[in-house]
């Protein structure tokens, strides 16, 4: 494969806050993300979008986009997928450190003869995730299977 490059653009606009926007995305009028130093820093701003929400929320979308894939390839009956995350900064060596990412997904299917195959298709989407392979946090995956009763 190729290699492929994203393009992101950041605005400084006040304070501790700028813009994120992204030439590939805005071509078609795609949003703009605020961010933020988060509160526990000096002069932080709640209830904005933050760098580590961001690298949170890039290792989660990465393993939806991935269980995704998987699961067509996989031919996995599903019918919903939701994934809650964690992130972990802590100081180590004296510097800052997003030291893990806990994965929460739950994937919902209608028959229970699919729960180890959507299992594994769990675990083939976090080796594969590329976002998570390419970070030094440890990511952990604690999976949960609902079936969908009639």
């Amino acid at each position: 494969m190729e290699p492929h490059f994203y393009h992101v653009d950041l605005d400084w606009n006040a304070q501790r806050k700028g813009i994120l926007s992204s030439p590939e995305l805005t071509l078609h009028n795609g949003p703009t993300i605020e961010v933020a130093t988060p509160p526990e820093f000096p002069q932080g701003i709640p209830g904005i979008w933050s760098p580590e929400h961001l690298f949170t929320a890039a290792v989660s979308s990465c393993l939806m986009t991935t269980f995704l894939s998987v699961a067509e390839n996989s031919k996995l009956a599903f019918v919903d997928f939701s994934c809650k995350a964690h992130g972990k900064l802590e100081t180590i060596d004296g510097k800052f450190l997003m030291s893990e990412i806990v994965l929460e997904p739950t994937v919902t299917i209608t028959d229970e003869k699919d729960r180890e195959r959507a299992e594994r298709v769990l675990q083939k989407s976090e080796a594969a995730c590329l976002i998570s392979n390419s970070v030094k946090s440890k990511v952990t995956m604690i999976t949960m299977i609902n079936v969908q009763r009639p």
